[in-house]
């Protein structure tokens, strides 16, 4: 009976498949909840996070980093990967991002793009354009507003959404930030209307975030049922509960 019971145990972790998801910055706090979610589904698949900017994780898959599914914060990283034949699907769109902009103190006045020409204001985090999606999304937002070259000598570069946010809380005195960051446990004694706002949409082209099975996964059976949980109402469910849009 033992023998038995051991054999079974055995075939239950040779069974258990593991896949790598290399995830844009700004879900950071999403995927948590998104991995817990999936993992109930599927409890015998192990699921490793790699965090970093869109542009960054692209380059390690284009090295021969062995990740399974990139989850971007933009369409343009997933859809080079599908160009040079290291994704196997087409960029599918799993969420829609908006900016927010965030100050931790209390502000007097409506927190609109205006509120960044403030004398006042000395120092202001935003992602940088030339590594992350949602710095390019500022930039477009601050340029229709005509205020993108007067405001540059105060940006503070943030090299990932994840550390503008760290440097719009520690460093700077506003910071553009990506609005799901803000749903986060952490960031709850931030408040919407006090501290943060979302930035106006018709500054700014809606942030697609793109997603590709990569050529890694193409045996991984695992792989793919965390690419089509993704796309699942539920998941839908619970990025909408952190700020996000989806079709």
């Amino acid at each position: 009976m033992k023998k038995i019971v051991y054999l079974l145990s055995l075939l239950s972790l040779l069974s258990a498949g593991e896949i790598t998801v290399a995830v844009a910055a700004n879900v950071s706090y999403a995927i948590h909840t998104l991995k817990k979610a999936f993992e109930q589904q599927y409890p015998k698949t192990k699921v490793h996070i790699i965090l970093g900017s869109s542009g960054k994780l692209t380059a390690q898959i284009r090295h021969g980093a062995p990740y399974d599914i990139l989850l971007s914060a933009d369409m343009k990283y997933p859809q080079v990967l599908y160009a040079e034949k290291i994704a196997i699907t087409k960029p599918v769109v799993y969420a829609q991002g908006t900016l927010a902009l965030l100050s931790t103190k209390q502000q007097h006045d409506t927190l609109t793009l205006s509120v960044l020409q403030h004398a006042n204001i000395q120092k202001i985090a935003i992602a940088n354009p030339k590594t992350a999606p949602y710095g390019i999304a500022a930039k477009e937002a601050l340029e229709n507003a005509q205020i993108y070259t007067k405001l540059k000598p105060k940006f503070i570069y943030g090299e990932s959404i994840s550390q503008t946010l760290l440097y719009t809380i520690h460093a700077a005195d506003i910071g553009l930030v990506a609005t799901s960051l803000l749903f986060s446990p952490k960031m709850a004694q931030y408040k919407r209307d006090i501290h943060w706002h979302e930035v106006d949409p018709i500054h700014y082209a809606p942030i697609a975030q793109g997603m590709v099975l990569l050529t890694h996964a193409k045996n991984n059976t695992e792989a793919k049922d965390f690419y089509h949980f993704m796309l699942s109402k539920e998941a839908k469910k619970i990025l909408i509960s952190y700020g996000y849009k989806v079709l």
